[in-house]
């Protein structure tokens, strides 16, 4: 009968509506005032033959007691939880104001006692007021919390979870999955990792010892779905505590810290849900937080004028937003993308109203077109993100990659130099080191012209500082493996990587930005920066990762193919050649390449030549060129081998005809 009165309750509107929203903190408060009064109009009751109180002073002494029962539930934000996700941090917090309050009330009364011989209320009466208060609060919260899980009951099945730990967190968040309105999630219990005795309960939940063999049991044989942990444990998830899970084809759930759930005064938290995840592979393969200079980067980012090239792109866009998070004075857009471009602007109107963002159309190869951006805005830093960078599009395209990559590196330093920019800071890539690709070589060309100017600069007195920056390849990025991947599962399979045992390194974009900022800030000129990637991902295992993560079987469920390896890529990537050497600097994440230096002229007769070549569509000694002054280029499967084996033979090979049109690496 109790259940159909419930159930009958829950047709009203208001009721209905307390599914989705909490009840206002202000209507918490009063009813917790009013069981304050409640616990006192018992105790007066109670008390009738023993006291002989007026109607004045049974008043005074109410409002005594609620006015201080009610400014310490105000400070000590009790009133502020979702009682009906909330259980030992309500509770606790609930003890707290009854003994807090309790104690203020004592000590008023010697005060007073202290002045007029007198006492307010007896101290036995405060400590019963105390007790009774604690044992109301309790069951209003009991009740409330009873209430909707019945409302739960006639809820769409839910999957079973458990919950990584035992911890008071944990608690709190099984027990907010469990009381959710409309949840997704039913968990059935927490997974222990400590040593120890097992519990067999803990707070209504079973305990399950974390074991490798009975993984399977536990999962599988409980028909539980997944696994759920806050981000306290991405850490021991990094470190290879998920591959087990992974290996066991049992989903990931993550979700933010309990706190932010649970004690937010703002947040709707009834919706515990929406803040629950399934585990993606850059959530693995990222890293620790790298610890940054943000007061450097401030202070000379701040109220500059900073420009942007390729601000449109993975990258570009990125320092876009954190150049715009220090304050810069104003932020100049450089990009050729029209659409990226707008999406961008929209974005950032959206997200930081207060930025003078600046939209500028061109092509950096368009030295005309880019000399109007820094003439007009004169700007101070100059983050040059813009670049060609998919090995296998610019095998095909050579041209296109010493026209955008190089010359429009060149025009944008000359311009820099020209325009007195205070520093220059380039974006480079790991491709750059022994590159094995006609892109590789255009950055690395990119990089010798940056550095042979900077020195040359210096001679004639000018200022500009003109710094590198060299990472491996950004997880999400327009284009990398990761987004590939994940298309690739999405439509059923086959998933390609080029080799098994190929390797990348990998870093976050904030995070490689973050660096660039700081590299960029940090140094003064001349200098090619590189960072800490960490430890090189093997692709094949991505790719099992990947397909296990979203809850698949490698090659039953999701076949693996390998392709091949693509026109100019190799299977390892390297940071720094064989005859560099790195020093350290003030952050242990970031590095200084010492590299050989060049003559400027020297570089610059090569640069123009090579550019002339590739304007004039002559992809064979344009490519030769690259190969003689970069000698370390080594084309690696690609129609370009032939021109490293005509230079090894000191002479063009009589039969050897090349065909700029015919497909590269067959």
């Amino acid at each position: 009968m109790v259940d159909t009165l419930i159930r009958q309750l829950f047709e009203l509107k208001w009721f209905k509506d307390l599914k989705t929203n909490t009840v206002p903190r202000w209507i918490i408060l009063l009813i917790d005032m009013l069981l304050v009064t409640c616990s006192y109009g018992i105790y007066i009751w109670s008390s009738l033959s023993s006291h002989t109180l007026s109607l004045f002073e049974i008043g005074l002494n109410l409002i005594i007691i609620v006015a201080v029962y009610g400014l310490v539930t105000y400070f000590t934000k009790s009133y502020t939880c979702v009682i009906r996700l909330s259980v030992i941090e309500d509770l606790y917090r609930e003890f707290v104001v009854v003994v807090v309050s309790t104690i203020i009330l004592m000590l008023l009364n010697l005060i007073w006692s202290g002045i007029t011989h007198d006492v307010l209320f007896s101290y036995w009466g405060v400590v019963y007021v105390g007790v009774l208060a604690f044992a109301m609060l309790t069951i209003e919260r009991l009740v409330i919390k009873y209430i909707y899980s019945r409302m739960t009951v006639t809820e769409t099945q839910r999957r079973k979870v458990l919950v990584l730990g035992t911890s008071l967190d944990s608690l709190i968040l099984a027990n907010a999955l469990k009381n959710e309105i409309g949840g997704k999630y039913e968990p059935v219990g927490l997974l222990s990792i400590k040593n120890g005795n097992d519990k067999s309960e803990i707070n209504g939940f079973k305990v399950y010892k974390y074991n490798t063999d009975n993984l399977t049991d536990i999962f599988v044989g409980g028909g539980i779905h997944a696994l759920i942990f806050d981000s306290s444990a991405i850490k021991l998830m990094r470190n290879g505590f998920a591959d087990t899970f992974i290996e066991h084809n049992i989903a990931l759930l993550a979700i933010n810290k309990v706190e932010e759930f649970e004690l937010d005064d703002e947040r709707d938290s009834s919706n515990i849900s929406t803040y629950i995840k399934e585990v993606q592979i850059e959530d693995l393969l990222g890293r620790d937080p790298i610890i940054l200079n943000n007061t450097l980067v401030r202070s000379h980012i701040k109220d500059s004028v900073v420009l942007i090239t390729g601000a449109c792109g993975s990258i570009g866009s990125e320092i876009v937003r954190q150049v715009a998070s220090y304050k810069a004075k104003k932020i100049v857009l450089v990009d050729q993308a029209e659409t990226p471009m707008h999406d961008l602007s929209l974005e950032m109107k959206k997200e930081f109203p207060d930025a003078n963002v600046v939209l500028f159309m061109g092509d950096v190869h368009n030295y005309a077109r880019m000399e109007k951006a820094f003439k007009m805005f004169q700007p101070r830093f100059v983050f040059h993100a813009a670049a060609y960078k998919h090995v296998p599009m610019m095998e095909l395209n050579p041209t296109e990659a010493v026209l955008t990559n190089v010359e429009g590196t060149k025009n944008i330093a000359d311009l820099a130099l020209k325009y007195g920019v205070y520093k220059f800071v380039m974006v480079s890539t790991d491709k750059a080191v022994n590159p094995s690709n006609i892109m590789g070589c255009t950055k690395r060309l990119a990089e010798i012209y940056c550095q042979s100017l900077f020195f040359d600069a210096q001679k004639l007195g000018k200022n500009t500082q003109f710094i590198t920056t060299r990472f491996g390849n950004v997880l999400g990025s327009n284009g990398s493996v990761i987004p590939l991947f994940r298309k690739q599962i999405e439509n059923g399979g086959p998933v390609t990587v080029t080799h098994r045992d190929i390797i990348r390194y990998f870093m976050t974009i904030p995070e490689a930005c973050s660096l660039v900022l700081e590299a960029g800030c940090m140094g003064h000129g001349g200098e090619i920066y590189i960072f800490d990637m960490g430890q090189p991902v093997r692709i094949y295992d991505l790719a099992t990762r990947m397909i296990s993560l979203a809850g698949l079987r490698p090659n039953v469920d999701i076949k693996i193919e390998e392709i091949g390896l693509r026109p100019g890529e190799k299977l390892y990537e390297e940071l720094l050649n064989d005859k560099e050497n790195t020093l350290k600097t003030d952050n242990e994440k970031i590095m200084i390449a010492q590299v050989r230096k060049y003559d400027y002229l020297d570089v610059c007769n090569n640069i123009d030549n090579i550019i002339e070549l590739a304007q004039s569509g002559n992809i064979h000694d344009m490519v030769k060129s690259m190969k003689q002054f970069v000698p370390e280029y080594k084309s690696m499967h690609s129609e370009y081998e032939n021109i490293d084996h005509e230079l090894e033979d000191g002479n063009k090979s009589d039969n050897y005809y090349f065909n700029p049109t015919a497909p590269v690496g067959k």
